[in-house]
């Protein structure tokens, strides 16, 4: 009887591979455990178990599988159904998924060893100069990897002139395995036991007379321990007896010391627990008891609470009777920025079964959380970005989706382009676990699924304490700037709000939807903007490292000092992002703490926490920043909130961009005025009578809702008509061009009128790659699974034509 696994690579691949094992390994072989498979020609590669059967594949000879990596499922059964849902129903490949899914540092790939081969006699003579070198280096050394032969060569590409070694049989290559995860190591101290007799020990003290340092750090190491009964590291020694790592390792070459090693952990799992019992009001008392008696008939609820209205400290009381029950439960967050705050509320709460998950932590950390997450058998929350869907959960009783009308829990790049709030609903409904939705501005789909009487809804609309909702007012840009009462982008309305909250001791929010110091720089003589020779777009101006950048592909150039066109040096700088705000605000009122949160300013692992941290210590005086300051952030002592320019959110060409521009607003204006008196809201705009900026002066959730869900009816969008993009991408113009026009009609024979494009995106070409979309509208009766069907074909014979196999088909189901 022979033995098989079926093997899921982390490869772009639609398919499972088959691999033989031997009769032992096919025993200790788990569903979900790593191993190491050859695939290709060389390369070895991690794959997770997916099936054992006795069954050999029809179309292809099976290879033998190199080891199995854990003894246990480093994924759970629950995981690989997951995946295989995302994969089905977002159209990517499940190699994709797994890709996403597990942190890399548990991907093992097998790296190329470049050897000489010792049977063949060199001819020197017949070496290039850069050939000559990589041989006379692997003389001195054994073996090189290719990044090594890389920098001894100075060259990116050294495959062509390993392939001419190889083909002159001067060397020989070979694949191996290398670990990305290591365990963090701490050395500590020990004596040995022969020390714990009186005579021995004075013999050898006797020895170090001579050597007064060493007899110190000898004779202070028994000090510490007298101190404390925790091992001692040797680096708390080097510190305390303010001595060196030199007399140290004298000592334990001596024989005075023994060093050994113990494993730490990289993520603090120990938080105490802070504070004392949660006491809520009787609204957020009554909205609590409305989650718990929906969730008797229907597993998923939208819970509709204005912004400071308390949902936390619902949430916080919810997940507590989770955690009674000796369930999981998972916290997801739009933005990494949100997590620093809430994670010290719940930690304070909870205490160490608190978790956090996010893209900002090291490979080691989230292998860490990982592990811990799967080897865990105590009831925990982790609070966590969409990656943290894919964590291996065994015991999920609540998923709370928090601001879950966010754009950012849709993955935009790469596969899988999951949308981890839909992602979510499923993942609860494999464990018959339960779902929250919070948000002060629900989704067009979540509302309408509500009226469908799909989700359970609870309204809550008292901010807690009794404070009333900020006063919102629009300022009249047109107007002021006929009036001259405007100072660079600030009204005179908006400057002197500003003064009077600093002068109140308050604190100020200003948001503008672009980073940078302005998006476009223009020669004023011959109208010429520096474009990026990458992309269509025009380059970024930052001013606080001087360059002109492009925020698509990263191309920067040094800011000009005449135009590229016709070298005059009247230049001037068009639009205008945060960095010019922060420079404006710094020159009208110098004597005022100003700080800037957008993607540049928060690059580093602690950035968002050390910038929230100060504005909370009352450190800032004023925040200027992007949608990051929008998203659920708790400031107790921000009086007003200015937005410099509302119709840049307006005029988008997205038929979501009315929706998205009102749950902004709203969002936004939610920030001012938390805690005592009523805050206020200023909106500069150019259009004041429009009826999304009429909508949220009097944030009426229900006018917006009905005239947006009027459009979306007579012009088949969500959520009365799925969608699908296709995104086709080339080098080459002409092909993307012919490529999608054939790729139109394919779909068009079966889904005719529900067909659009193929069109231009706005910005047509990135990263020196043409871009085409085509929409597919899917009506409500329409079956899924026979469209996927026709996808699929239509992308395997578009591949089976020779000029076409070069052209790249991206697509994205419900994109947002």
């Amino acid at each position: 009887m022979s033995f098989f696994v079926d093997v899921i690579l982390p490869l772009p691949l639609n398919q499972f591979f088959t691999y033989q094992t031997d009769a032992v390994e096919f025993d200790q072989a788990e569903i979900g455990a790593r191993v190491a498979v050859p695939f290709g020609k060389s390369k070895v590669y991690t794959g997770i178990i997916f099936k054992k059967h006795h069954q050999a594949p029809l179309h292809y000879e099976t290879k033998f599988i190199e080891g199995i990596l854990d003894e246990t499922g480093m994924v759970t059964k629950n995981q690989l159904k997951f995946w295989a849902w995302i994969a089905q129903y977002y159209l990517c490949p499940i190699g994709d998924v797994m890709r996403a899914a597990i942190p890399s540092a548990l991907v093992l790939e097998s790296e190329t060893i470049i050897e000489i081969n010792p049977e063949i006699e060199i001819d020197f003579k017949t070496l290039s100069d850069t050939e000559y070198l990589i041989i006379e280096a692997l003389q001195q050394q054994k073996h090189l990897k290719i990044a090594e032969i890389s920098k001894i060569i100075d060259r990116k590409n050294v495959f062509p002139i390993i392939k001419k070694l190889n083909a002159k049989d001067f060397i020989k290559t070979q694949q191996q395995l290398y670990r990305k995860y290591q365990p963090k190591l701490a050395t500590y101290l020990r004596v040995p036991e022969k020390f714990n007799q009186q005579k021995y020990f004075e013999e050898q003290i006797e020895q170090l007379q001579r050597a007064h340092k060493q007899k110190e750090a000898f004779l202070f190491f028994f000090k510490l321990r007298a101190q404390s009964k925790k091992p001692i590291a040797s680096k708390v020694l080097e510190e305390k007896a303010k001595t060196s790592r030199a007399v140290i390792k004298s000592l334990i070459d001596k024989g005075f010391f023994e060093e050994y090693t113990i494993q730490q952990e990289r993520v603090d799992f120990h938080s105490e627990k802070t504070r004392g019992e949660i006491e809520l009001s009787n609204h957020q008392f009554k909205a609590l008891e409305e989650i718990q008696e929906s969730f008797k008939t229907k597993e998923v609820s939208l819970f509709h609470g204005i912004t400071s209205s308390g949902k936390t400290e619902i949430y916080m009381k919810l997940i507590e009777t989770y955690l009674e029950k000796k369930q999981q439960v998972l916290y997801l967050l739009p933005e990494i920025a949100l997590t620093t705050q809430l994670i010290k509320r719940l930690q304070a709460y909870f205490g160490n079964q608190a978790y956090v998950f996010h893209s900002k932590y090291s490979l080691n950390e989230r292998v860490e959380i990982y592990q811990k997450v799967l080897s865990e058998t105590k009831p925990c929350i982790v609070v966590g970005t969409r990656s943290s869907i894919f964590l291996p959960f065994k015991n999920l009783g609540l998923i709370i989706v928090d601001e879950s009308h966010e754009n950012n829990f849709k993955q935009q790049r790469p596969s899988p382009r999951y949308n981890a709030k839909d992602a979510a609903m499923v993942l609860a409904q494999q464990f018959k676990a339960k779902t929250v939705l919070g948000t002060a501005t629900p989704s067009l789909e979540s509302f309408y699924n509500v009226q469908q009487a799909k989700f359970g809804y609870i309204r809550l609309d008292q901010r807690y304490g009794g404070i009333l909702p900020p006063e919102i007012n629009l300022i009249d840009l047109k107007d002021k700037q006929k009036r001259k009462r405007v100072e660079g982008h600030f009204s005179d309305t908006l400057k002197k709000a500003i003064q009077e909250k600093i002068d109140a001791g308050k604190q100020v929010i200003l948001f503008q939807n672009r980073r940078g110091y302005s998006p476009i720089l223009e020669c004023n003589t011959c109208g010429h903007s520096p474009q990026c020779p990458n992309c269509d777009v025009s380059l970024t101006y930052h001013k606080f490292n001087n360059s002109l950048r492009c925020h698509y592909c990263s191309y920067q150039i040094a800011m000009q000092t005449k135009c590229l066109a016709c070298s005059s040096t009247d230049l001037s700088t068009k639009g205008f992002g945060t960095e010019q705000i922060e420079n404006e605000l710094n020159h009208l009122f110098p004597d005022i703490q100003v700080a800037r949160m957008d993607l540049d300013t928060t690059r580093g692992k602690n950035a968002y926490e050390k910038i929230i941290s100060q504005f909370e210590n009352l450190e800032i005086d004023i925040l200027v920043g992007t949608q990051m300051v929008t998203k659920g952030l708790d400031f107790k002592n921000v009086g007003l909130v200015g937005v410099l320019n509302a119709d840049s959110l307006l005029n988008y060409p997205d038929f979501r961009s009315y929706e998205k521009c009102f749950q902004l607003l709203v969002q936004v204006a939610g920030r001012a005025g938390r805690f005592g008196e009523r805050g206020q809201v200023l909106i500069q705009t150019y259009n004041p009578y429009h009826q999304i900026l009429q909508q949220v002066t009097t944030q009426d959730f229900k006018l917006m809702y009905k005239q947006q869900l009027y459009d979306r009816k007579i012009y088949k969008y969500p959520p009365f008509f799925r969608i699908v993009k296709f995104t086709l991408k080339s080098r080459d113009y002409n092909l993307v061009n012919e490529a999608s026009d054939w790729y139109a009609k394919f779909l068009y024979q079966y889904f005719s009128e529900h067909v659009l494009g193929p069109e231009f995106p706005a910005i047509s070409r990135l990263k020196n790659e043409y871009l085409k979309n085509i929409i597919l509208k899917i009506p409500p009766k329409q079956s899924l699974s026979k469209t996927k069907k026709y996808i699929h074909l239509g992308k395997e014979k578009m591949s089976s034509i020779a000029k076409f196999r070069s052209v790249k088909i991206v697509i994205d189901v419900d994109p947002q």
